[in-house]
């Protein structure tokens, strides 16, 4: 993330810094507001403008994965910005990445039956984590 920023001339302030660490770091999939929530701790002044738009760069250069849900939030993974499917809790809202054998050959499969060039995919499965399995 930070080579890509550099070598476009972006500006490497001590916040936007602060906002690759963790999303390179996190495996949890932060939303904008825990990103905010965690940057202030060190940076207290630091705007939630800043973090959208940090966001919306790292988006725009493919470091960054946007997982949009229907209630209209979003969560960010930046340890791992290709595409790959999630495993998503609908009651603690928990992401994980599972690894899947043969991802690549289903995109591939796709493509064969239906002509599309697939340019990258979305691979969701929503349901109860087992935390929440054990709670109910």
């Amino acid at each position: 993330m930070l080579a890509k920023l550099r070598e476009r001339d972006f500006r490497i302030t001590p916040q936007r810094l602060a906002i690759l660490k963790i999303l390179a770091a996190s495996r949890r999939h932060p939303s904008v507001d825990e990103i905010y929530q965690e940057v202030r701790t060190e940076f207290p002044t630091t705007s939630l403008a800043t973090v959208y738009k940090t966001i919306a760069l790292l988006k725009e250069l493919n470091e960054v994965l946007e997982l949009g849900f229907p209630d209209g939030s979003n969560r960010y993974d930046g340890s791992n910005p290709s595409p790959h499917p999630h495993a998503i809790c609908v009651r603690c809202k928990k992401v994980m990445d599972p690894e899947l054998v043969n991802i690549d050959a289903l995109s591939e499969e796709m493509s064969r039956k239906t002509g599309y060039k697939i340019y990258h995919h979305r691979l969701d499965f929503f349901g109860l984590c087992p935390e929440c399995q054990e709670k109910h």
